[in-house]
């Protein structure tokens, strides 16, 4: 009897924890905050990333080369998280791949089986590329197709979130199952939660 007690305290006493940190007012769930400012898509497109949690990445001219990345935060990120509200994925690429882009959104929707509507795909000029990347004000740059492995977290006031005990964050490295797994599903929960704490404050 005293066994099966223990084992419950041990079981219970983790998530009462959890549960105490996320429905309180602790900065301890806070993503921190990496660049403020980033520049806003709407002004290029249909899209905006203004009052939206995103997932933003910069799949490039080239997308039949490598297609993990997109696979990886498929099923890592958008399949865990897509349902809920004010959450969006927004690839940026150049303008001229755009059936590659639409081929890549069947073959993934084929792979997982999963509604890609909330995955949108921009279309933009090279220069209107680069001004987006380089807003995040990362020491890295898009390579020659436009392209870059790292994926962000864009919150809803165009602030772009991360893991600050990274003293070399440059985002998260979609090509890396680990990184995508272990740190950005972590961050992504992290940020959900603030948000959730915020509308329980607030209503």
């Amino acid at each position: 009897m005293k066994k099966y007690f223990v084992l419950t305290i041990l079981f219970v006493l983790p998530i009462i924890i959890y549960l105490f940190f996320l429905t309180g007012e602790h900065n301890f769930f806070k993503l921190p905050v990496i660049t403020e400012d980033v520049h806003d898509i709407k002004d290029f497109s249909n899209f905006q990333l203004k009052d939206k949690i995103t997932i933003i990445s910069f799949l490039g001219a080239d997308l039949n080369e490598d297609k993990t990345s997109a696979l990886n935060i498929n099923m890592k990120i958008y399949n865990r998280f897509f349902m809920f509200d004010d959450f969006q994925f927004i690839s940026l690429l150049p303008i001229g791949s755009e059936e590659k882009a639409m081929n890549l959104k069947n073959e993934l929707s084929a792979i997982t089986g999963t509604d890609l509507s909330k995955w949108g795909f921009v279309f933009l000029k090279n220069e209107q590329l680069n001004k987006i990347f380089d807003s995040l004000n990362l020491p890295i740059f898009l390579d020659d197709n436009l392209s870059s492995p790292y994926v962000y977290i864009i919150d809803k006031d165009l602030n772009l979130r991360g893991n600050r005990d990274d003293d070399n964050f440059i985002g998260y490295n979609s090509k890396s199952i680990a990184d995508i797994n272990n740190n950005m599903v972590d961050d992504v929960k992290v940020i959900l939660a603030e948000y959730r704490m915020a509308l329980k404050k607030y209503n």
